[in-house]
């Protein structure tokens, strides 16, 4: 089987590869990633010999349709991802995800592949205050991150109608673990609290997330590659409802660190207020989230605490 993971060495792309490498040895796998600010060779430390590396741009046509046209699977990570980048500059974000994804969809429509897992994300929904969101909920997305990943499903899904290209599509809650670049909230206020800096708490710190270890999306993505149906989304959620100001909490007592570390800071605009998901329909394929969120709460900084060589270089 040869598959091909787009932004493999981002964060959660990293993660899943090194599932793939350990769970299907015989596999062969490409990684395409840009190696934009995010994207980090070390990411794939120790794996790097068992793989197929290119650097390249999604949006260049000539990349995309050769390493399409060698692939079986699909399994496309890449997108600019974080939401407070995009209200300071969306372009890029409907460049890659948008118009990155397009090209892909088009390599594939030209050369067939068995299936075109899509990796979105909850924030496609918007907010929802009480209840939780099934796939069939409609897409409210209102950040010009969410815009784009929700733009980028609607084409990807046009395809599959127009041209019979086996799309299937994720959508995940908020990840977290080993890896993750400080620009989002828990590896940033995990590195400001060992450095005695303050953490900048968006708002009252209210804001609920779901949050889901990295390795347990990266097995939901697995089981929809191995058994998902075509032209289904499914919803990955941990089970893990909390307030950010709860996981700053959690955070600073997991290190010694007082509270008094806490800043609160000018809240973002248009922020949503709460994410939750219904997963039923994974789950039903065989899949649950198998990690406690305090126990890989503590794993994730215990990461960050003995790997400063991967991160004391990154700005954020």
């Amino acid at each position: 089987m040869k598959v091909l993971v787009t932004g493999g060495v981002g964060f959660i792309g990293s993660n899943f590869v090194k599932l793939m490498v350990n769970k299907y040895p015989d596999y062969k796998i490409t990684v395409l990633d840009k190696l934009t600010y995010a994207g980090n060779k070390d990411n794939l430390r120790g794996t790097m010999d068992k793989i197929k590396f290119v650097q390249g741009d999604i949006c260049d046509k000539n990349i995309s349709d050769k390493l399409v046209e060698d692939a079986d699977i699909v399994v496309h990570f890449a997108a600019e991802t974080h939401v407070d980048r995009s209200i300071m500059d969306a372009g890029s974000f409907v460049l890659t995800d948008v118009f990155g994804t397009y090209r892909l969809m088009d390599a594939a429509k030209k050369f067939g592949v068995e299936k075109f897992v899509h990796i979105s994300t909850d924030e496609v929904y918007g907010q929802i205050l009480e209840g939780s969101f099934k796939e069939t909920d409609k897409l409210d997305p209102r950040n010009p991150y969410s815009a784009s990943k929700a733009g980028a499903e609607l084409l990807a899904n046009s395809f599959r109608v127009t041209h019979d290209v086996p799309v299937i599509i994720t959508r995940s809650s908020n990840n977290f673990g080993p890896y993750q670049h400080p620009e989002k909230m828990i590896p940033r206020f995990i590195l400001n609290a060992l450095k005695g800096e303050k953490l900048p708490l968006y708002g009252k710190g209210e804001n609920v997330r779901d949050w889901i270890y990295v390795m347990d999306n990266c097995r939901a993505i697995d089981t929809v590659m191995e058994r998902g149906e075509i032209g289904e989304i499914y919803n990955v959620g941990g089970d893990n409802e909390k307030m950010n100001i709860d996981v700053t909490k959690l955070i600073l007592k997991y290190l010694g660190k007082d509270e008094s570390l806490i800043e609160f800071v000018k809240d973002r605009l248009g922020h949503d207020f709460r994410y939750s998901l219904e997963s039923n329909k994974i789950k039903q394929l065989g899949w649950k989230p198998k990690n406690n969120f305090e126990d890989s709460l503590k794993k994730t900084i215990d990461w960050y605490k003995e790997n400063e060589w991967w991160w004391k270089s990154i700005k954020y």
